[in-house]
């Protein structure tokens, strides 16, 4: 069956539409071609709609682990940025300091792009192989060679990770090598690679780049994904013990491209079965479906004191999801979810809501919704009315004067 309900984030504004049998009509014939769930022996896994940003699959998705080196993305934004606003070019040159060179370098044992002490690389070769190698000096060298040292860049980081909307991660270096603050969740990696794949497509190639060639050495890259007959681009393998194997992935099949997130795997060749698995599955259990055409009325949202209780909800354009192909009956949720009542004057076009769509397999759809007419400040009778309605059920908004 297919539920839909409001209500605000207050709580308190919730009933059923009467749409709800059209919609059954609609879907349930087009779901009716079966396919299995997905289990995982991830310790967190998430594989998410890169367009529509849907989310197909989740387990423990907002548990905070070591990321490992799949935090160099991070890195990479705060250097991607830096390009973008001119304060670097990619011809620039930073100096492998001895600290670099020894944290991260030959001396340290652990991935690394051999750059020799006190020389310097450019930042086009340092962003190659922060990237391709995973290079833990290249990552600290670039680090340094913006903010000064590793303690500096991880402030950029954490402020670049806000303004991207990450708001759980945490940052201690540039590298990923263990610390106990640097953490990551799979749903915000996701969201991560999402970000760099749609905000920077003229440094997004480096990500699917298989050879770099620096100095006597040939770098391969390190995502196994590339290698696989399966789309993939993109983007980043990560690993220590206290975490165990990650991956997070994008590949693109008959248009539509997929993120994915593993983590806590236990062997390399775990990740890439597991990582392949939950792309397979995804392009395979999943299709769009059109809930409601362009201009028609999704539901309603509660304003108070409006001239009008209600305002009617409508996308921009029509409303599509991505459901899943299941067999008979299909049980899903939808919410219209916003922060209300609301308060006029609400505008025609104003963006007041989403509709949270949720399978019984917890895959999770949000589209925008938007106010499809205006609605003005009632009078004193109105707002007065309203405010014993809400007094009497214990919801009254909270209200700020304005000048």
């Amino acid at each position: 069956m297919f539920f839909l309900h409001r209500r605000g984030l207050r709580g308190g504004l919730t009933g059923t539409l009467a749409v709800l049998a059209a919609l059954f009509a609609i879907l349930a014939p087009q779901l009716a071609m079966a396919q299995g769930g997905f289990k995982t022996k991830a310790k967190a896994a998430l594989l998410l709609d890169a367009d529509t940003g849907a989310v197909y699959f989740q387990h423990n998705a907002d548990q905070l682990m070591p990321p490992a080196s799949i935090s160099k993305l991070v890195t990479a934004a705060v250097v991607f940025r830096a390009l973008k606003e001119g304060r670097i070019k990619l011809t620039d040159e930073f100096r492998m300091s001895e600290h670099a060179w020894r944290t991260g370098g030959a001396p340290s044992r652990t991935s690394s792009m051999f750059v020799p002490i006190n020389t310097t690389a450019t930042v086009d070769d340092l962003l190659k192989g922060l990237i391709i190698q995973s290079g833990n000096d290249a990552a600290i060298c670039l680090a340094e060679g913006l903010s000064g040292s590793e303690a500096q860049f991880a402030k950029s980081m954490a402020e670049e990770a806000k303004r991207i909307g990450l708001s759980k991660s945490t940052f201690a270096n540039p590298s990923g090598l263990y610390h106990p603050d640097q953490q990551m969740t799979a749903r915000e990696i996701a969201l991560l690679a999402r970000y760099l794949i749609r905000e920077y497509p003229e440094y997004y190639p480096i990500f699917s780049q298989r050879l770099f060639e620096y100095s006597k050495f040939k770098f391969f890259n390190r995502n196994p994904l590339l290698a696989l007959d399966i789309g993939a681009d993109g983007l980043k393998t990560g690993f220590v013990r206290e975490s165990g194997y990650n991956l997070v992935g994008s590949a693109v099949q008959g248009g539509k491209r997929l993120i994915v997130v593993v983590m806590g795997l236990a062997t390399e060749a775990e990740r890439t079965s597991e990582a392949r698995r939950l792309l397979d599955w995804g392009y395979r259990s999943f299709a769009p479906f059109t809930l409601f055409e362009a201009g028609e009325t999704v539901g309603s949202a509660r304003v108070w004191g409006g001239e009008s209780l209600f305002v009617p909800l409508t996308g921009n354009g029509a409303v599509r999801v991505i459901l899943p192909r299941v067999p008979e009956n299909p049980r899903l949720k939808a919410e219209i979810v916003y922060n209300g009542p609301l308060k006029p004057p609400v505008r025609q076009g104003d963006k007041v809501a989403v509709l949270r769509v949720i399978t019984q397999n917890n895959s999770v759809n949000e589209v925008p919704l938007y106010a499809a007419a205006d609605v003005e400040e009632g009078g004193l009778v109105r707002r007065g009315l309203d405010s014993l309605a809400y007094l009497a059920l214990g919801l009254i908004p909270s209200l700020k004067a304005e000048d």
